[in-house]
C-alpha cells in the first residue's frame, strides 16, 4: 500500500535551473527504498519537495491519500510525519547541546517539560548517544553528528524517515552504525528513504530502486531488475554492484551451482559449486577404481574440499603417480546462532554462557549495545557487517553468539532465516534473554540436544 506518492513533479530554482521533472514515484509502507544516481542529479530537491520544504510548479505530492498543502498548520503536522535528515550534519545540528538540539522539536509541541526530558533521553539512549547529551555537537565526530541528526527526527516518531547520502564521509564503524540504526527503525515498520550513489550500498539494502539521472526517473524496480539490466546502468551511468560482477564471472567460469543472483556474501558463497574431482598423491599399488583410506589421504583431500568427504574413488593415475579422484562429499556440520536480546541485559548471565565454551564467536550491533558491553569490558570478535559473517561462520561449523536489543533482534532472525529459505541450508537460530516469566537455557531455545555418554 503506496504511503508516499507523485505525479509530474517539476521544480526549478528562482535563478531558473530546473531540478527535476516528470517525476512520478509510489512508496510502499514500510519499505525501504533508494534513490540512485550522480551528484546533480536533483536527489536533494525531491526530498524537500516531498517534506513540504519545497513546494513544487507543477505536479502534486500525495501522502495517505490526500495532496499535500502548504498551509502552515498543513505543513507542521506533514514534516512531522515525514522526517528528513541531510547530508552534511552540519547544516541541520544547530543548538549548543545534543540534548537541545534534540528537543527542538518536541519543545514545539504541546508536550510537558516532563514528558520532552522524558522523550529525549528516550531517543538519545536508542541512538547511543545519551552520555554526550551535554556536549557541543561541534566536538563530535562525524558518525556521531550524523546520529544526532537521525535522533533529532526519530524523536519525532515520523512515519517517513527521509535521508540524503546518510553513509557519506563516514568510516565504515560509522557507517555500520548509521545502517543498525536504519535497518531496527524498519523493523519498527518505519517507512526509509535514501539517496545514494553508492551502488553496493543500494543493492544490498533496498527493497525497491529508482534510478534518478538529470532530473528524470529514468528506471525502477528491484535491485536484482535494476542492476541486472546492463542498459539501464548504461544509461544512468553506473556500475555493476561488486557482489554481482564477483558472480558473474563465476558463471563465466561454470563455478556457479545455482541461477540465482545474489545479493550478499552468504549468498554468493552458496552459488559455488563444491569440486568434484581433485588431485592426490598415491603410493604405487594404486589403481584406477580403487577406493582411498581416509585416514591416509582425509588431510590432501580436505585442503581442497570445504565439505565433509563421503567417498573417494580413483578415476585416473598419471604417470607422475598423482591421480584423478572422484569425491562425494555431505556438507559439515553447520553451526547455530544464538541472539541475545540486551534489552534485558544481565552481566552474569552474559559471563556464563561465554564462560560454557560452546561459542565460537561473538558480534554485536546497535550502538547501544555496543556501548553496554563495552562499559562491562566483554571483548567481541565483530561488530562491523555482523549478521552475514554470523551466516558464513555458522556454515564453517561454528557456533556463533549475536548481542543486540531492539528492532535488531527480529530483523537478525529474519535475514538469517531469510538466507536459509534461499539457500536450502538449515541454520539453527534463537533468540535468548526475552522476557518470557521464566528461566531460559540457551541449548534448550536452539533445540541442542546433549550428548549421551558411552556407557564404560
Amino acid at each position: 500500500m503506496a504511503i508516499l506518492e507523485t505525479t509530474d513533479l517539476k521544480y526549478t530554482y528562482p535563478d531558473g535551473t530546473l531540478a527535476i521533472e516528470g517525476i512520478s514515484i509510489s512508496i510502499d509502507k514500510g519499505k525501504k527504498i533508494a534513490f540512485v544516481g550522480p551528484n546533480g542529479s536533483g536527489k536533494s530537491t525531491l526530498f524537500l519537495l516531498l517534506n513540504g520544504t519545497l513546494e513544487p510548479q507543477e505536479g502534486k505530492i500525495i501522502f495517505h491519500g490526500k495532496p499535500l498543502l502548504y498551509d502552515t498548520p498543513s505543513l507542521r503536522e506533514i514534516r512531522k510525519s515525514i522526517g528528513i535528515v541531510f547530508q552534511n550534519s552540519d547544516d541541520q545540528i544547530f543548538a549548543p547541546t545534543v540534548y537541545q538540539d534534540v528537543a527542538f522539536g518536541p519543545t514545539n509541541l504541546e508536550m510537558t517539560e516532563e514528558e520532552v526530558v522524558a522523550k529525549v533521553n528516550e531517543t538519545l539512549e536508542y541512538v547511543g548517544l545519551l552520555e554526550l547529551k551535554d556536549k557541543p555537537p561541534h566536538h563530535l565526530s562525524g558518525g556521531q553528528k550524523k546520529r544526532v541528526a537521525v535522533a533529532g527526527v526519530v524523536v519525532m516518531e515520523p512515519e517517513v524517515i527521509i535521508l540524503d547520502e546518510p553513509l557519506a564521509n563516514l568510516d565504515p564503524v560509522g557507517a555500520d552504525e548509521i545502517l543498525d540504526l536504519l535497518n531496527e527503525l524498519n523493523q519498527f515498520e518505519k517507512t526509509i528513504v535514501i539517496s545514494t550513489h553508492d551502488v553496493d550500498f543500494a543493492y544490498s539494502w533496498a527493497d525497491y530502486i529508482y534510478l534518478l539521472v538529470n532530473r528524470k526517473i529514468i528506471g525502477s524496480g528491484t535491485p536484482e531488475e535494476v542492476f541486472c539490466d546492463p542498459g539501464m546502468l548504461k544509461d544512468a551511468g553506473l556500475k555493476i554492484p561488486m557482489i554481482l560482477e564477483i558472480y558473474y564471472e563465476i558463471q563465466k567460469r561454470n563455478m556457479a551451482s545455482v541461477n540465482r543472483v545474489p545479493k550478499t556474501v552468504p549468498e554468493i558463497v552458496d552459488t559455488l559449486k563444491p569440486p568434484s574431482l581433485i588431485w592426490v598423491d598415491v603410493p604405487e599399488g594404486v589403481k584406477e577404481g580403487d577406493r582411498l583410506d581416509f585416514g591416509l589421504y582425509m588431510e590432501e583431500i580436505g585442503k581442497q574440499c570445504s565439505e565433509e568427504v563421503m567417498d573417494a574413488r580413483v578415476l585416473h593415475i598419471h604417470e607422475n603417480g598423482q591421480a584423478i579422484v572422484a569425491v562425494k562429499r555431505k556438507a559439515a556440520g553447520i553451526g547455530k546462532v544464538l541472539v541475545y536480546d540486551t534489552d534485558s541485559y544481565k552481566l552474569k548471565e552474559i559471563k556464563e554462557l561465554l564462560a560454557s565454551a560452546d561459542f565460537d564467536v561473538t558480534g554485536a550491533m546497535g550502538k547501544r549495545t555496543k556501548l553496554i558491553l563495552e562499559s562491562d569490558h566483554l571483548k567481541l570478535d565483530f561488530t562491523v557487517g555482523v549478521i552475514d559473517k554470523s551466516i558464513l561462520m555458522a556454515l564453517c561449523g561454528k557456533n556463533v553468539l549475536i548481542f543486540t536489543g531492539g528492532g535488531m533482534v527480529d530483523h537478525a532472525v529474519r535475514r538469517i532465516s531469510d538466507y536459509c529459505k534461499k539457500s536450502g541450508v538449515r541454520i539453527k537460530v534463537g533468540v535468548f534473554n526475552r522476557e518470557t516469566g521464566k528461566a531460559q537455557d540457551w541449548k534448550a531455545v536452539l533445540e541442542v540436544k546433549e550428548q549421551k555418554s558411552e556407557a564404560s
